[in-house]
């Protein structure tokens, strides 16, 4: 199914997904449509969003916390901002314990995924994804989707590592190591340094990111959803 992305567009497969599958969350969240792509940036809701995680590995490891919020416009609607608790099926690695803060007693009191899932969905309808290595999120609501519904994840994705990468070659820059760090990044436009690995915290950190990125790109027009799109 991998040949679909060179052959047909994000829209044109959420049409052919939402007629495919019976009802429930992932069909919910198909029946609404994708932004489109040929609209300025400031028309389109984007949801900036975060995960921590068991381990980096979709396949194997677990979602045990989320946060995120709207972006609309040129701003945070951080009355949308949300932090859920995810319980895993298996004990949590001391390793990334460590990173997060996450341990198992606190994780035993958490909702499961399934529960969770809906919630995550229903945030995302008509909206872009918006992360920093956006890649991770993407992947594992991809894999939980599969494993729950049967059927894949898709969305517009905006990933701010990603538009870093872009300046940096904009400029002619070379890129170092640490250099593409969220914390690294926000320090170049000026933006507090914040508390790292807290999924709520860090999907914040991404929205301002992405903010201060669209206000200092210079471009002879307006920019395009589809100037900002890794995945469309």
């Amino acid at each position: 199914m991998s040949i679909w992305k060179y052959l047909f567009n994000l829209e044109e497969r959420r049409n052919w997904w939402t007629r495919k599958m019976p009802d429930g969350p992932l069909r919910d969240y198909y029946e609404t449509p994708f932004p489109a792509r040929d609209i300025d940036w400031r028309q389109v809701d984007y949801l900036a969003i975060d995960f921590e995680t068991t381990g980096l590995e979709a396949s194997q490891d677990q979602i045990l916390s989320v946060g995120y919020t709207t972006v609309r416009g040129d701003r945070l609607v951080l009355g949308d901002a949300t932090h859920i608790l995810i319980r895993p099926t298996v004990d949590i690695p001391e390793a990334s314990a460590v990173v997060h803060g996450i341990l198992d007693d606190r994780a035993a009191e958490a909702q499961p995924l399934d529960e969770v899932l809906p919630t995550i969905l229903h945030a995302l309808k008509g909206k872009a994804l918006l992360a920093h290595h956006a890649a991770i999120e993407y992947e594992f609501l991809n894999h939980a989707c599969q494993n729950l519904y049967g059927y894949p994840f898709l969305c517009p994705v905006v990933d701010t590592l990603a538009l870093e990468v872009r300046q940096f070659r904009m400029q002619d820059q070379a890129i170092r190591s640490g250099d593409l760090r969220l914390a690294k990044a926000r320090t170049r436009y000026g933006l507090p340094r914040y508390p790292a690995h807290n999924a709520l915290t860090d999907a914040l950190a991404a929205g301002e990111l992405f903010l201060a990125q669209v206000a200092y790109r210079r471009t002879k027009r307006s920019l395009q959803l589809k100037d900002l799109i890794v995945v469309s």
